[in-house]
């Protein structure tokens, strides 16, 4: 199915796998307003492609369009904001064949702390790892 790893984890075997990548399943506007994983201090690029709009609409092409783009044995590793799309999304590549996913533990921001804030104790930016806002 698909393996749980950590977001330093991923990083790393981002930079030690030239044919793995990283795919951003959020919405068009976390990425506008939130930001992205930056890879490019390892010569990469996120692929940014919506598991779901923001009105919930699941992307019914979404792994076709993986499928265009990238091999079935390939790498790849999901990340959403928390971990619960990715994971979503890992299972559906799953189903359609692919073969090595990988769902980013915590995404981008992890849950929300006690006072409603994210990256305060999980997830791609409470790790330090490189990102960007447009």
């Amino acid at each position: 199915m698909f393996e749980e790893i950590m977001p330093s984890a991923a990083y790393e075997a981002l930079q030690n796998n030239a044919e793995a990548q990283l795919i951003d399943c959020r919405s068009m506007a976390e990425w506008n307003l939130i930001g992205t994983p930056d890879l490019s201090p390892i010569g990469k690029q996120v692929a940014c492609l919506e598991w779901q709009s923001v009105d919930g609409q699941r992307n019914e092409s979404f792994c076709d369009k993986i499928s265009e783009h990238i091999d079935k044995e390939a790498a790849i590793y999901i990340i959403c904001r928390s971990g619960a799309r990715s994971a979503a999304a890992c299972q559906a590549l799953a189903a359609a064949g692919f073969t090595t996913l990988f769902n980013v533990t915590g995404g981008f921001e992890g849950n929300t702390d006690a006072q409603g804030h994210r990256a305060t104790s999980e997830g791609w930016k409470f790790e330090g790892l490189p990102w960007r806002q447009p």
